[in-house]
Parts: structure tokens; sequence; C-alpha cells
């Protein structure tokens, strides 16, 4: 039913807390879809319709792995990657699923949706074998959350599916899904991300000064060291940066920015976790990030030059290949790396300023409500 072109169709968007980029996707076509088209959207996570065990052993175990054997993780992503969908421990894999996840089934029922859009394979695959069944008679959608492909993400039979750019859409279609299903609409992030935001009024707004070079960190990780010892390595650079440094909420490494933050009067705002991210990134130049593909697409979305470091072998990986392929991005291995690379934009603004251009015409500011257009047009 609709209204002056508006509609109240429902969806549902469905994620996994497997990392927070399939959760933030999913938040970011809810607001989409009321914010632009009025729709009734609710986001759900899948893992709260699990026994405790099937939550731990799904996300608490991938967590384990990226961060304590990444290496052991990697070869996971290859061979699941390879792996055919009728071989043994593929199909083993898909009736554990589906047997841990019929209050799903439930919840989904419950709501009543026109549509369901998927921010992680789980759902997709479960859905569709729903599908099969007679038993869910409503288009489902796949929205791919990194700027790579991997088998999982590949479900048949769907109403649709959208990729983070023109080269992942095209592998969908390499492996078999049909030309006129995929899209190539980007990842969708929330609208603070594709609002302007004028730098100067940004920076006054966290104290700032906008006429200086301005770094945001966001977070530390494998090979850089903890975040308040890279932030200290880096204040001694160049008395011109300025630094903000996200603690997200780890209240001890909050604590240690802030000592750091007295012995640097006027170079480092120190912040926990906060909503202002999309301003944080206005008044600054460059990210210090890893590459997941959520912060990804937020950095290319603003504008914002990025150092990427720590990839998680797989995903975030192909991430970093792409943003280095596109010059909107330098890497740095280590710690000596990155002072180099702060170095480097600090010494050559020509250098900077080309980074953030190749950053801004990779962006896709709008993929949200373009994804949900594509999704109310099919339901």
């Amino acid at each position: 039913m609709s209204h002056g072109g508006r509609t109240s169709r429902r969806i549902l968007v469905l994620s996994v807390s497997a990392g927070a980029g399939h959760v933030r996707a999913a938040q970011a076509l809810v607001a989409a879809a009321a914010a632009d088209f009025g729709a009734t959207a609710q986001h759900l996570d899948v893992m709260d319709c699990v026994p405790h065990s099937f939550r731990t052993l799904y996300t608490e175990t991938y967590l384990h792995l990226v961060t304590r054997y990444p290496l052991l993780w990697a070869k996971l992503y290859q061979i699941t990657d390879r792996a055919r969908p009728a071989a043994p421990l593929s199909r083993l894999r898909r009736l554990v699923e589906r047997l841990n996840t019929r209050k799903l089934r439930e919840a989904i029922a419950a709501f009543a949706p026109d549509a369901i859009v998927c921010t992680h394979f789980l759902p997709a695959e479960l859905l569709m074998h729903e599908q099969r069944r007679g038993r869910l008679h409503v288009p489902v959608f796949v929205q791919v959350t990194d700027f790579d492909l991997h088998a999982l993400w590949v479900v048949p039979d769907l109403a649709g599916y959208f990729a983070a750019n023109a080269e992942v859409a095209q592998r969908m279609l390499a492996r078999g899904l049909p030309y006129g299903r995929v899209h190539a609409s980007g990842i969708p992030i929330m609208p603070s991300f594709a609002a302007p935001h004028a730098r100067a009024q940004c920076a006054r707004a966290f104290g700032l000064d906008a006429a200086r070079p301005t770094f945001l960190l966001m977070g530390g990780g494998a090979g850089l060291g903890g975040l308040e010892d890279v932030a200290e390595r880096l204040l001694r650079l160049d008395p011109r940066l300025q630094l903000i440094a996200l603690a997200g909420r780890n209240a001890e490494t909050l604590t240690a920015l802030q000592a750091l933050a007295r012995a640097h009067p006027g170079q480092l705002l120190p912040l926990g976790y906060t909503e202002r991210v999309a301003e944080l990134m206005a008044a600054s130049d460059v990210a210090i990030t890893k590459p997941g593909g959520l912060t990804t697409a937020e950095c290319l979305a603003m504008g914002l030059a990025m150092i990427v470091h720590a990839p998680i072998p797989g995903q975030e990986e192909r991430n970093c290949d792409y943003l280095l392929e596109q010059g909107a991005a330098l890497k740095a291995v280590d710690a000596v790396a990155l002072e180099w690379r702060v170095r480097l934009l600090l010494d050559q603004p020509h250098k900077l300023a080309s980074l953030r251009e190749l950053a801004r015409q990779l962006g896709r500011p709008l993929a949200a409500r373009q994804i949900i257009d594509t999704v109310l047009h099919a339901a």
C-alpha cells in the first residue's frame, strides 16, 4: 500500500554479529528504508535466534581464529571458497545451521515481511532452503559487505544480489548468478556518511584546528602495537600533526590516551565510543585503520585517504588490495612503515590530495538508498 509515492511495505534485514560490519550494513539499510521510503523496516541479528552454544561456535570461534590464528583462518577461507556445495562437509555444515535456527523462522513469520535483505550469507542460505520447501514466499536479497566475493555468498535462486563494485558483480556473474539479478550498488552505510559536512565546523565542534593536518587513528592491532603506543610514536613525528584516537569501549586504552593527551596539549584528541564518526572523518585528512568492508566504504564516501594495516586474511586482504590498486590508500606493514607513510603525507600534500580525490571517486554514499529502492520494486 502506498501513499503519495511513499510505501508502508515491510522490510526485514537479517545480519550475523560475526564482526561489526554485517550489523552496521543492516542498520544502514533499515535507516534508508525508513527515512527515504517510509517503509516499516526491522533489523534482526540471527545470532539472537540461535542457542548459546551455536552462537559461541559461530561468532566467538570466528573472532578467535582471525585474532589468534590468522594463518589458519586464511587456509580455511581458501578451502571454503573452493569447496563444492554438494561436498559432504558443506552439506553437514548446512544441516547443523538449519537445525540451530528454528527460532529465526518464527521471528520472520511474526514480522511478516514483504521482502528480506541479508547482510550475511548464513541467513541467505537458510532462507533459500525455506523457499525450496515452499515455506517462504517473499523475495530474499543478499548484500556482500566486502570488496571481494567468497563462495559462501553465492546462494542460488534469490531475488537479487548486491555487490560492492562492478568487479565483485562480475565475479558473481562468473560464478553463475543471473545477470538481471546482480547489482553493483556499493556497500550500504549510514546516512551521516552521505550528508554534507563542513570541515571547519566539524573541527571546531571537537576543539580541533581545521588548518592543521589531522589523522584519525581507528585502532591498533597486529603489527603496529597498542593504540596508545601508536599514538605516542606519531605525536613525536611532527608538531604540525593533530591526532584523533578512537578507543571504542576500551576504558583502559582511553585512560592511557587521556594521559598521553595531557603530555601533548593541543595535539591529541582521545575519544571512547562515539556515534559521531562521520563528523570526525570530515575533520580529518587521513584514517589509519584496518580495512574492514564497512569502514572502507565509509572512508571512501567521505573522501578520506587511508593508511591501512593488519588486514584479516581473506576478505580484508582483498579490501586492502582493492584500495591499493585504486590508489586510494597506502599500507603500513609495521610501525616503522606507518611512520614513514605519515611523514610522506605530511611532507607531500599533493600526494595526500591525490589519495583523497581517488577515494572520493570510489565512494558510494547513497548505496543504501539504491539498494532499498531495488528491493521495494521487487517486493
